[in-house]
């Protein structure tokens, strides 16, 4: 008789002995199969909702160590026979001894008290001798009477000789509605060829064998074939947004000045974020060249402004500090390389590592990676930026896009676009745009608007694989790179 799904041998076996409820146990004796074989024909047999399987935790005592020997009964007939030095004696029977009221110390001399004479073999013993006799050295604790549980509890302070663990218990059984009605039909128990050999070829025997039916919905290993690292493969798709939407990519060094990394951004010499606290300053090199040919403009915009409408910051700008070597803490430098090379209309891109002296937690990483665009062009305005930006993010597949104001010291007007997490239901901010300063551009013969915005790489990426730590992308765990999504 042909069944309606497909059954291999050891499903049919395990249907066949499948009487009311059995365990495990009771279905490898009466099938004759190992465990091993069983668990894969319930397995199966679960997935096509023909058997159901209720697991249950029992507790069990295992005793690891069945030879062993109680420390404090040896010290015991140690001391009834002679009187004995503390120091003759092993110290964790001392501790037992003591324990069991079996033994005093007395200026140094271990004696035996009363009731060590009178000792007989203590709960604890009479259950390690029930444990050496126990089938695998093992009992259900749930079968042990009151008494015995209470020598658990001492037994157990025993880690190395006894340990209770507990195991899930399965019951099988067939469903109600498709594997009663499976067996009601019936199926054949006849040998069954599952692949074709050349010797069933050439003997002629597949003419009158019986092919077992091929399972598509059977169960099957995992495969995980290579695929990009997820923070490369948000690179990747990065690039190709911007060069689809007509920029062209820029590249900058790692290692940097802090002209480029900030005073070519109109950042004060004395700002914050230029202090050790905030950025890595490198002893070797120590100092940079500086492009002669924008210092004293740059120097000139810092101090009074230049020759445009701005009072600048009003202090000594000072040369050496504009030379100091330190790690790039913002791809931005890169766009202020751009601003000395470009001629408008123009549209550049970077994207880059980047290094902060940040303290290493969940949320914050000593380096990470930042993308950065500018657009510089006569006819662009503050709503272009908003549309490059939204477009920008519906395109690396977030649909919802809104913008608030903000402030940073190179752009005016400054905005930072948040997008909507459906999965987390609220916006989250992932970064920061706007219209570089006249004081930004000016020194490098920019006469147009810049639009500029830059976003951290780890957070979008993050958000979207509902991961909790940063630290997740540079820990190299094998199983999680296997398993998580291509972006």
């Amino acid at each position: 008789m042909a069944e309606p799904i497909a059954l291999h041998p050891l499903e049919k076996k395990l249907l066949s002995k499948l009487s009311g409820q059995m365990t495990v146990e009771e279905l490898e004796k009466a099938c004759g199969l190992q465990e091993v074989e069983i668990m894969r024909a319930v397995l199966w047999l679960e997935s096509k909702k023909l058997i159901k399987v209720e697991t249950s935790e029992e507790e069990l005592a295992v005793l690891k160590e069945p030879n062993f020997e109680f420390p404090e009964r040896k010290a015991l007939k140690q001391i009834a026979e002679k009187p004995t030095r503390f120091e003759e004696i092993d110290k964790a029977a001392i501790a037992w001894l003591a324990r069991k009221k079996w033994a005093t110390i007395e200026n140094g001399a271990v004696k035996i008290t009363e009731e060590g004479k009178k000792a007989e073999r203590t709960g604890d013993e009479l259950l390690f001798e029930k444990l050496q006799q126990a089938k695998d050295n093992t009992l259900r604790t749930a079968d042990l009477s009151p008494e015995e549980k209470e020598a658990l509890k001492s037994l157990s302070a025993r880690p190395k000789v006894i340990a209770v663990t507990t195991k899930s218990k399965r019951k099988i059984s067939l469903t109600a509605d498709e594997g009663q009605k499976l067996m009601k039909q019936g199926f054949s128990l006849e040998e069954e060829i599952a692949q074709l050999t050349p010797e069933l070829i050439k003997s002629g025997a597949w003419k009158t064998a019986k092919f077992r039916r091929y399972d598509l919905k059977a169960p099957s290993p995992k495969v995980f074939p290579g695929k990009k690292h997820p923070l490369q493969a948000m690179i990747d798709q990065i690039r190709q947004i911007f060069l689809e939407m007509g920029f062209t990519e820029s590249k900058g060094p790692y290692i940097e000045s802090a002209f480029w990394n900030f005073d070519a951004l109109f950042q004060p010499q004395d700002h914050p974020a230029r202090e050790l606290a905030d950025t890595f300053y490198l002893k070797n090199p120590a100092q940079m060249k500086l492009p002669e040919k924008y210092v004293e403009d740059v120097k000139a915009m810092h101090e009074t402004g230049g020759n445009i409408k701005s009072v600048g910051w009003g202090y000594k700008w000072d040369k050496n500090a504009a030379k100091k070597a330190v790690l790039r803490t913002h791809t931005t430098a890169v766009s202020a390389r751009s601003l000395a090379t470009i001629k408008p209309p123009a549209k550049v891109f970077c994207l880059g590592r980047v290094f902060r002296n940040e303290t290493i937690d969940y949320k914050h990483l000593a380096e990470f990676h930042q993308v950065e665009g500018i657009v510089a062009d006569e006819n662009v305005n503050f709503k272009d930026l908003l549309g490059y930006l939204k477009q920008f993010y519906l395109k690396l597949g977030f649909k919802k896009v809104r913008f608030r104001p903000a402030y940073f010291p190179y752009t005016e007007m400054s905005v930072e676009p948040e997008v909507y997490f459906e999965d987390k239901k609220e916006w989250i901010e992932l970064g920061g745009a706007g219209i570089f300063r006249p004081e930004v551009t000016e020194p490098f013969g920019i006469k147009c608007p810049v639009l500029a915005w830059g976003l951290g790489l780890e957070r979008p990426v993050m958000l979207k694989l509902a991961l909790n730590d940063l630290r997740t992308f540079y820990t190299n765990d094998l199983k999680w790179l296997m398993e998580s999504p291509q972006i």
